[in-house]
């Protein structure tokens, strides 16, 4: 048996961006599962109610790749209040020629970070106007960062909205982007005002309860909703799904499980969401004009585990070989 490598967070910060490159991976895994034999079990979850936590598990093997990814991701969402970050978790990337675990990532849930970033930019070239300039981000979050900080990379924003239950975190919020990506961020009293205003939405939230309206939508919007990956989550009225003109979720299976379609009862939405992979892949076709509504479900999939594992694991080794050299 091999020596297991492992590489902790610091050691994969120095090598992967939230770039293009990520994206692409991300999107050829969601073109995968629509053109390859995928092996992608249902995602095991433990809760921890009384701590407000979850756990995840999700794997996926993809037909003739030599690795593959187990993944096991926290959400502890009382962590703020202590001073700690909601996400956590690791992956393990084993060979799928001998089953050998070949590297684990202990990386505190950036990994899951960045792929679900990369997928809403996925999403979002599908989906989205290709004139869009204003994001609006429900939640203030890391992900509402990595979510825009992606997002730049597939359209040109000039103005973003956001709203947060705290103020003070939504000013933390603003002072960061502002910084970090240069662009302008306006706090909004409520999420009707952002969903109002904006030509893509992203919400960030573990609500279990709907916070986007029906009422809310107008011509040309896009909305990834990300939040709902449990059976009691929900960031999205039933109606919101029922009056967009394009429904797409990661995985349909899924979302009706674990998403949004499991609280819209409608048989023709259901019967007409098309899964994200399916546009990547060019077998369905995306947004089709400008005044569509569009809407996108992400519950999160094994085949992104994979997919972003694989990638960095190529990244390290070429770091290494270089670094090789270099001495």
């Amino acid at each position: 048996m091999g020596e297991i490598r492992l590489y902790e967070r610091e050691e994969i910060e120095r090598v992967i961006r939230l770039d293009t490159h990520v994206i692409h991976e991300i999107e050829t895994a969601f073109s995968d599962l629509t053109t390859k034999n995928v092996t992608m079990p249902p995602i095991m979850r433990i809760d921890v109610p009384e701590n407000n936590g979850e756990v995840d598990i999700k794997s996926a093997y993809i037909e003739g790749k030599d690795s593959f990814a187990i993944k096991l991701s926290s959400g502890f969402f009382n962590n703020p209040d202590l001073g700690l970050p909601s996400a956590n978790g690791m992956m393990i990337l084993l060979s799928s020629i001998t089953g050998e675990p070949k590297t684990i990532f202990a990386d505190n849930g950036l990994l899951t970070d960045l792929r679900t970033a990369a997928a809403g930019a996925v999403a979002a070239r599908a989906l989205s106007r290709e004139n869009s300039r204003t994001a609006g981000v429900i939640g203030t979050g890391s992900q509402a960062r990595y979510q825009l900080e992606a997002l730049v990379n597939v359209r040109s924003i000039e103005m973003v909205y956001v709203y947060g239950r705290s103020a003070e975190k939504a000013a933390a919020y603003q002072r960061d982007i502002e910084s970090r990506l240069g662009l302008k961020v306006e706090i909004k009293n409520s999420i009707e005002e952002v969903v109002r205003s904006s030509d893509i939405v992203i919400t960030t939230t573990p609500s279990t309860e709907p916070i986007i309206k029906s009422e809310w939508l107008h011509e040309g919007l896009h909305i990834t909703a990300m939040g709902s990956d449990a059976e009691h989550k929900q960031e999205l009225e039933a109606g919101v799904l029922e009056q967009a003109d394009l429904f797409v979720c990661d995985v349909k299976e899924q979302s009706l499980r674990l998403g949004e379609l499991r609280s819209c009862a409608n048989q023709d939405t259901r019967d007409f969401a098309v899964e994200l992979g399916e546009i990547t892949s060019g077998k369905k076709s995306g947004r089709a004009n400008n005044q569509q509504i569009t809407v996108c479900d992400l519950t999160g999939t094994g085949v992104q585990d994979t997919a972003i594992a694989r990638y960095v694991y190529q990244l390290l080794e070429k770091w290494e070989d270089d670094d090789h050299e270099r001495s």
